[in-house]
């Protein structure tokens, strides 16, 4: 079973060279600290923000840069700030190559659900819906299952939708799978010690399993 690290880890090596990307609350922030160093890409926040880097040392903190989850973050040589609303233009505009976003769940069909649990109190949706709609390409970090073990990978979400149909990829504490144009999770890889079986228990929505599943492999 992976940490929140290593699932940042293993999404990292999604990341082509020469893409913008833009990195979601939570896990998704933490990709930062693992793209490779042969690799030229941009990392955009929605709260006007282009060129992040690693999250800084402590003697590199600066409390006046920070990302759209209020975390503090360290700039690369060319970085540039700006107002969120010429970020969102990025966004919106169809700028952005990779979107790489937590999720409470995500559907077979590549819905996902992941700003609000009814009943409990948010701020809003931030720029969640925008990015599902414009980014060409959408990763998720999530755990697999919620706290009381129930799947978070279903046949159809539970919660409040943000985007119909978009994401493509999924990044687990367990497994990495994709969403097939059918419908339905393709398992790629496994996480080290986790059996397909685990992985078949744990998921409500159908997956495709062929073949031997090898585990991930990291540095």
């Amino acid at each position: 079973m992976l940490n929140k690290d290593q699932i940042a880890q293993r999404i990292a090596k999604e990341v082509q060279n020469g893409q913008y990307i833009n990195l979601g609350i939570g896990i998704p922030t933490l990709v930062a600290n693992y793209i490779p160093d042969d690799l030229e890409v941009v990392l955009q926040s929605e709260n006007g923000l282009l060129g992040i880097g690693p999250f800084p040392t402590e003697d590199k903190i600066d409390p006046d840069l920070i990302n759209a989850g209020k975390q503090t973050i360290t700039m690369v040589k060319g970085s540039a700030l700006f107002s969120s609303a010429e970020s969102f233009s990025m966004i919106r505009g169809g700028h952005v190559h990779l979107t790489i976003l937590g999720a409470m769940e995500v559907s077979e069909t590549g819905d996902i659900a992941n700003w609000k649990i009814p009943g409990k109190m948010v701020k809003g949706m931030g720029g969640a819906m925008d990015l599902v709609a414009s980014a060409e390409n959408i990763i998720v970090a999530m755990q697999h299952c919620s706290k009381d073990g129930q799947p978070k990978l279903l046949k159809n979400c539970s919660l409040p939708i943000t985007g119909i149909r978009c994401v493509k990829k999924i990044v687990t504490d367990l497994a990495v799978l994709e969403v097939l144009p059918e419908g339905g999770f393709k398992l790629l890889e496994r996480a080290p010690g986790v059996s397909v079986e685990e992985i078949k228990q744990k998921t409500e929505g159908r997956l495709v399993v062929e073949g031997e599943i090898p585990e991930m492999v990291f540095d």
